[in-house]
């Protein structure tokens, strides 16, 4: 097996699930890519997936001895973990007392230990391996968005308090502009990291103790056998799909999740005006989005002269945004505005990109056996706790694989059903339904000619819906605006230049390639 080895070939943005780098791919990093599979094998466990779930998954299964093989259809990170803010932290979207609510007591406080030992374990293997991936341990502080008030933090520090957090409540929000004087719920023992070069350490590692790793190798056709990887057959008895959105499932978990598109801008502030810490506000109250969606921001270290101050934002719904009547491009305005009136030290934005996560209907990811599969296993659902989730996929089920106890996987099972969570379900449920409502919609663009350099759109040809890119060079691509998932019509993201499906978040490439389950095969040309 080759060591990594360093390529330019994503330097245009096709090997990410977007055309806008994120800070990770474009600082001190090149994209880590390993031999393409051009045979026939078999192993005792396969891994689908190259991000930090399925990286861990197989370093953990690699400690305890096994056979493991990682396929990754594009780089390591390349997904959406190379478009995290790498926040590490037991604070979770969902706050705890709603935790209550939906399960109860026992199982929030299940819930914050896992995570919380997930931030263990990633510091123990950053210690262990003397990862150098500017890992630190900070405080995060959670405080109120406008439209929310102190009872929200009152009950939430009750409830972390109940599940054995290391929680306090401050009369102020440390470092924040305009929110002095106001009320904020500090969590303790929190981190964070640069989380491309965590995913290279973690990745040497795995190869020292005799995984494989098989990069720009796509994975299709997967079985209880195993599965079809750029035409080669690979057997296996454990499989493991940590690909963000199943690639194995057809529906039954994109019922239970739906996909979200969030963004992030990045800006050089100087170096020591703000204290590396994690800050997030508790979430738009009066969002037509069931996830009430907040903001969220970290510093990163940059130079002996700035860091880089990462906010991100401004959420919701894959192919939606014009619900809201904001265009995708147009959220960093906002998420600019929000955040330079809170840390007005920062100068230009330097990075601008967004990233999906799949929102899971109670809150708790999903990890564990598939439903109604004995030897495939799933890790999706991480909301925007990615980090730890996807480190606690990796725990959980190495620990089903070799048969040892473990506490949470009750809590995580992808089988498990919620009855408090109908409400949100039918609501979401209405939402997917409504899409298809696009079949009779108005077009996006009226004719071909409309299209400018570099413009894409969806027109309707007859009673088809195409799919239409104009590159910069003037040639046309054109497919079916058709989701090959579940027939969803496609909408154009003049931001990522993609498109997306409204439905369960398929994304595709102006060049009609696939790079976000669930749908697992590219658009039809025209």
């Amino acid at each position: 097996m080759k060591t990594p080895e360093n390529t330019s070939e994503s330097e245009n943005g096709t090997k990410t699930s977007g055309e806008n780098l994120s800070y990770w791919f474009s600082s001190a990093i090149k994209p880590l890519t390993f031999e393409k599979l051009t045979h026939n094998t078999d192993t005792d466990i396969l891994v689908i997936g190259g991000g930090i779930a399925g990286l861990t998954t197989a370093y953990c299964l690699a400690k305890e001895g096994r056979k493991v093989i990682l396929v990754e259809d594009g780089y390591i990170g390349s997904g959406e973990t190379g478009r995290t803010t790498a926040h590490i932290t037991c604070a979770l979207d969902n706050h705890y007392f709603e935790l209550e609510k939906t399960f109860d007591v026992q199982t929030a406080k299940l819930a914050a230990t896992s995570h919380m030992a997930a931030v263990e374990w990633i510091a123990n293997t950053v210690k262990h391996h003397k990862i150098n991936c500017h890992f630190k341990r900070v405080y995060g502080y959670l405080f109120l968005h406008p439209s929310d008030t102190k009872e929200t933090l009152e009950k939430e520090y009750e409830a972390t308090k109940r599940a054995g957090l290391n929680t306090e409540l401050l009369n102020s929000v440390p470092s924040v502009v305009g929110e002095k004087g106001k009320w904020c719920l500090k969590f303790a023992d929190q981190a964070q990291f640069h989380i491309l070069l965590y995913l290279k350490g973690l990745a040497s590692a795995f190869i020292k103790l005799g995984g494989e790793i098989y990069t720009q190798t796509k994975a299709a056709n997967i079985t209880t056998v195993g599965a079809i990887a750029n035409g080669f057959k690979i057997k296996a008895n454990h499989i493991v799909v940590a690909t963000n959105a199943p690639i194995n499932d057809w529906v039954m978990m994109h019922t239970k999740q739906w996909p979200y598109l969030t963004y992030v801008i990045a800006a050089k502030v100087p170096k020591g005006i703000l204290p590396y810490a994690l800050w997030w506000d508790t979430g738009d109250a009066n969002s037509k989005w069931i996830i009430k969606p907040y903001h969220y921001v970290r510093l990163e270290e940059l130079d002996e002269q700035y860091d880089m101050l990462i906010a991100g934002g401004e959420d919701h719904r894959t192919g939606q945004a014009d619900d809201e009547r904001i265009k995708e491009e147009e959220r960093y305005a906002k998420l600019e505005k929000w955040t330079k009136k809170r840390f007005p030290a920062i100068e230009a934005i330097e990075f601008k990109w967004s990233g999906q996560v799949l929102e899971p209907i109670d809150s708790l990811a999903y990890i564990g056996k598939n439903p109604a599969d004995e030897n495939i296993y799933i890790i999706t659902g991480h909301s925007g706790n990615g980090m730890t989730h996807g480190t606690l996929g990796g725990m959980i089920i190495s620990d089903i694989i070799i048969g040892k106890e473990n506490p949470w996987i009750k809590i995580y099972s992808p089988s498990r059903i919620t009855l408090n969570t109908t409400a949100d379900y039918l609501h979401e449920v209405g939402n997917m339904v409504a899409q298809f409502g696009d079949w009779i919609t108005p077009e996006h663009i009226k004719k071909i000619d409309d299209l400018k350099l570099g413009d894409g759109g969806i027109i309707s040809v007859g009673l088809k819906k195409i799919a239409a890119y104009r590159d910069p060079q003037n040639n046309l691509h054109a497919f079916s605006a058709v989701c090959p998932h579940l027939g969803g019509i496609l909408q154009w993201n003049a931001d990522e230049k993609t498109f997306d499906c409204p439905l369960h978040g398929s994304r595709f490439t102006n060049e009609g390639k696939v790079i976000n389950g669930p749908s697992i095969s590219d658009l039809k040309k025209i």
